[in-house]
């Protein structure tokens, strides 16, 4: 397991989600020996076994997914280092799962009201003038890339490659790395933005730092509720960033496979993107009882 640890932490995972991800590994390995295979043979009807024996044991199927995920990360470890041809689990998930119940999501046309609807010009106090053009930057990442206030807090110049029109956010614990695709427009007010308005920023908050997005105060976040706040105005329907991101995530899954929208929103495992699916029936069921339960 020395190998498949060292994988796990270049993977930028925790310690203690490391030893998670060993346990479960090691139960799966177990269960492997006791069945006549291994993690490198068994195969995809092997496998359905695996996941009867778990739900024999009278575990969840929230639980199962969990467990069915860490031993998909061991045999993608295993196919990335060829031991395997494939991973016979890659795509397979437990059916049952609740899924997230987006009944206030925006429309794409909605969301890029919100960026076009932001004011930056009519303005009296420059510093505000300036400080409105970069939350205008921040709303734009938001709406078009689907970012959350963690990946915005990680951003920095050497991130945004404009001549590319590309921005890359770095991964973290819970979330992949990716690089996106920039609008034009967002382009030419990066372009603005890195080379006057951050440095004026810096220069008045007396900062140096070589974070992209430097917010009025110590928070991000502080400066993300003001722009929340603001965004309400244009459209009631704004709840929070998490609302804009679903929003953003389920609009894709309707232009694009669920492939590609896992590596857009930059999740880790596919069955994250698939709790945006949108089941209208399904969906119209929840929405109704959540609001109008049967006594």
């Amino acid at each position: 397991m020395i190998d498949y640890r060292a994988y796990l932490q270049k993977k930028g995972y925790t310690e203690t989600t490391i030893e998670n991800y060993i346990k479960q590994v090691q139960l799966f390995i177990k269960w492997c020996n006791r069945n006549h295979t291994t993690a490198i043979d068994i195969d995809y009807k092997d496998c359905l076994k695996y996941i009867k024996y778990l739900q024999r044991k009278g575990t969840t199927k929230k639980t199962v997914n969990h467990r069915l995920g860490r031993v998909k990360v061991y045999l993608n470890y295993l196919v990335e280092e060829n031991f395997k041809s494939e991973n016979p689990i890659e795509s397979t998930t437990i059916k049952g799962v609740k899924r997230i119940v987006n009944y206030n999501l925006l429309e794409a046309d909605e969301l890029e009201d919100l960026y076009y609807s932001y004011e930056t010009e009519n303005i009296k106090d420059q510093y505000h003038r300036l400080t409105a053009k970069r939350d205008r930057i921040i709303v734009g990442l938001m709406v078009y890339q689907g970012l959350s206030t963690t990946n915005l807090k990680a951003l920095e110049v050497r991130h945004i490659e404009v001549y590319k029109g590309k921005i890359y956010v770095p991964g973290h614990k819970k979330m992949n790395a990716r690089e996106l695709e920039l609008k034009p427009w967002q382009v030419i007010e990066l372009l603005e933005y890195i080379k006057e308005i951050r440095e004026e920023i810096k220069q008045r908050r007396k900062v140096e730092s070589e974070r992209l997005l430097i917010p009025n105060n110590a928070r991000l976040s502080n400066t993300i509720t003001n722009i929340i706040k603001k965004l309400k105005k244009t459209n009631h329907k704004v709840e929070n960033i998490n609302q804009i991101r679903a929003s953003v995530i389920t609009n894709w899954l309707g232009q694009y496979n669920l492939r590609k929208v896992q590596y857009l929103a930059g999740h880790r495992y596919i069955s994250s993107t698939e709790r945006y699916l949108q089941d209208d029936l399904e969906n119209l069921h929840e929405i109704v009882n959540s609001f109008h339960p049967i006594a």
